[in-house]
């Protein structure tokens, strides 16, 4: 028979065993391998298209200009002595279109020389190829517009087109550079419609002058 608070012949309850909801810490928990790997695939992958996108966004470094550059003064750097002593007094200087681009600019002007029915015009075009080589054209270029007869002694190559006593025109290549001079016998009108020729001297043997003009304006376009 058992009694209480003991039990016959045992021994009496010293502790009270209480149960409660709170659970023991958990073990640490293993993070799986394949996880990691494809985070650290994603962050390289990341990193190599930022890469290639900071590459792409580079520059590439042009050619070598040479010492050419912008040229906003192109009339006022061409003294044109030689010209001038052919022609007479150098007059009115005037712009023409230009261009700017990031792969080509372009300048031309003209300047007037003589008085009265003697006035004559002298243009200049001015060409800085900023990304290609003209070099390889150049020639056919050349070709193209009548500029048949080789000049030495200015450029890397020189064409010049002979208009006879009406004038000539100098084209010549040096480096990413194309500068061309161009002399012409001009006309005018009178009052009753009339062309009229001007008085100009017999422009035949221009390219001389034409030619000392050119390497004198060269290099005056890369100071």
């Amino acid at each position: 028979m058992i009694s209480e608070p003991e039990l016959e012949g045992g021994a009496p309850f010293d502790t009270v065993e209480v149960v409660t909801e709170e659970r023991g810490p958990r073990p640490p928990r293993d993070r799986r391998p394949w996880l990691w790997g494809l985070g650290g695939a994603v962050l390289a992958s990341a990193v190599w298209a930022g890469g290639l996108y900071a590459y792409g966004q580079r520059a590439e470094p042009g050619p070598d200009l040479g010492g050419h550059g912008t040229v906003d003064d192109l009339c006022e750097r061409a003294e044109l002595e030689g010209l001038g002593a052919v022609l007479g007094e150098r007059g009115q200087a005037g712009g023409g279109p230009d261009l700017d681009h990031p792969a080509l600019e372009q300048r031309s002007c003209s300047v007037n020389f003589g008085e009265g029915d003697r006035e004559q015009t002298v243009t200049i075009t001015y060409i800085l190829h900023r990304k290609t080589d003209p070099g390889p054209e150049f020639e056919a270029m050349a070709k193209y517009f009548e500029l048949t007869e080789p000049i030495a002694g200015v450029g890397e190559q020189a064409f010049f087109g002979d208009r006879g006593e009406d004038g000539g025109v100098l084209r010549v290549l040096d480096g990413q550079a194309v500068l061309e001079l161009e002399v012409y016998r001009t006309y005018y009108e009178t009052e009753d419609g009339e062309v009229v020729e001007r008085g100009a001297p017999d422009l035949s043997g221009i390219d001389v002058p034409l030619t000392q003009d050119a390497r004198a304006l060269l290099a005056a376009l890369k100071k």
